[in-house]
């Protein structure tokens, strides 16, 4: 009787462990979760998979409909959500896959599932709930070259996913964590990963930067063109390894120096269109620097009277791309402003370029995150 009771156990033990095997689940403490805002009021969506998979309703946390394989376009029908001729009258419909089977969004393929959202002029939102993990390899190729140094990428690996566990804690509340654009960290999901970035995701997995125990926003830039900013000027984050520091290596960034030359019209419809009375300009002057050299204020002059606009506002009014940072001389030369710059970016935190440099000369990357992020320490699985 006992040897029939062993058996009955070993056997319910056995088929246990190949159901856990077969279906994917685990006891293991389920991963980090970051809700990416990939796509944003669009009218609709060019959707395909292979394999399994449900649409869940998220007000009722129902599963609406199950299939296999699927290319179809989605769209807003009246109060509905329309996938493949079905429709669920609902503002919010998850797309879950098997395994790890990716999705495609507009021939872009991502992990992990898909909320779409129904807002209320009838557009569509996209979010992406994946693997922070999973989410820095979809990072890693917009942000730094894959053929980059080994130091360099795992730097950029650990700021990445530092900037997103900030954001996923600023942002419980909301809808999204980050969107997918250069107002966080520009994603492209599983169409851009590569094998050397993804190696330095992995070879630095849940590593972050903390400061007395908490994660802190870390801020990244192309070019710091010689002095990383202090984060207060620009915004209302005060902490010290964000003060700013002196950056001898990325003189030899291609985008160390940058010139830009305008009309003087130009210039004026360009500040016109973004709200600013300007009309007829006949000067412009710097209003004040800051402690890296950067420009804070500029002072227009038009039709007799005087402007101040600050520095961060003008480049975004002008394009960040066309100002490419706030360290810049400007002049008037006949009916031209010509602009003389250096670096690329709003200057905090990591200088990109320059951590290229620093891991070429044989820097670790632990080394280059404690350069530009004083007093910080590299933390594992933070909360």
């Amino acid at each position: 009787m006992i040897n029939l009771l062993r058996k009955i156990s070993f056997l319910l033990f056995a088929f246990s462990g190949y159901w856990l095997l077969v279906t994917g689940y685990s006891w293991a403490e389920p991963s980090k979760q970051i809700r990416v805002n990939i796509i944003d009021d669009a009218e609709s969506l060019a959707l395909r998979l292979n394999g399994f998979y449900e649409l869940v309703d998220c007000s009722t946390q129902k599963v609406w409909y199950r299939g296999r394989n699927l290319m179809t376009t989605v769209t807003v029908v009246n109060d509905s959500i329309g996938i493949a001729g079905r429709y669920c009258r609902t503002s919010c419909i998850l797309i879950k896959t098997e395994g790890d089977a990716p999705v495609s969004i507009n021939n872009r393929l991502f992990r992990g599932d898909i909320k779409v959202l129904k807002k209320e002029n009838r557009s569509l939102c996209v979010i992406n709930q994946i693997n922070l993990e999973d989410y820095v390899k979809g990072i890693m190729y917009h942000e730094v070259s894959h053929f980059w140094p080994e130091d360099a990428l795992k730097a950029q690996a650990v700021v990445s996913r530092t900037y997103a566990l900030y954001r996923m804690q600023e942002n419980k509340a909301k809808d999204f964590d980050v969107t997918s654009d250069t107002y966080a960290q520009v994603y492209g999901g599983r169409t851009s990963e590569r094998f050397r970035t993804s190696k330095a995701v992995d070879d630095t997995e849940g590593q972050a930067l903390v400061y007395q125990g908490n994660v802190i926003p870390a801020y990244f830039h192309a070019t710091c063109g010689g002095h990383t900013e202090d984060a207060a000027v620009l915004w209302n984050t005060n902490l010290p390894p964000l003060k700013g520091v002196v950056c001898p290596f990325c003189t030899d960034s291609p985008h160390y120096r940058w010139h830009e030359v305008m009309s003087l019209d130009a210039l004026s419809k360009k500040l016109a269109e973004n709200k600013y009375n300007v009309k007829t300009l006949t000067g412009i002057t710097i209003a004040g620097c800051d402690a890296s050299g950067r420009i804070t204020a500029l002072r227009f002059v038009s039709d007799g009277k005087e402007l101040e606009i600050p520095a961060k506002d003008f480049r975004t009014a002008i394009g960040p791309n066309v100002i490419r940072s706030t360290n810049f001389e400007v002049s008037i030369v006949d009916t031209d402003v010509v602009f003389e710059g250096l670096g690329w970016g709003h200057g905090v935190g990591l200088c990109q370029w320059g951590a290229y440099f620093m891991a070429k000369d044989g820097h670790t990357y632990q080394e280059i995150l404690a350069y530009y992020y004083p007093g910080t320490d590299i933390k594992r699985d933070v909360q």
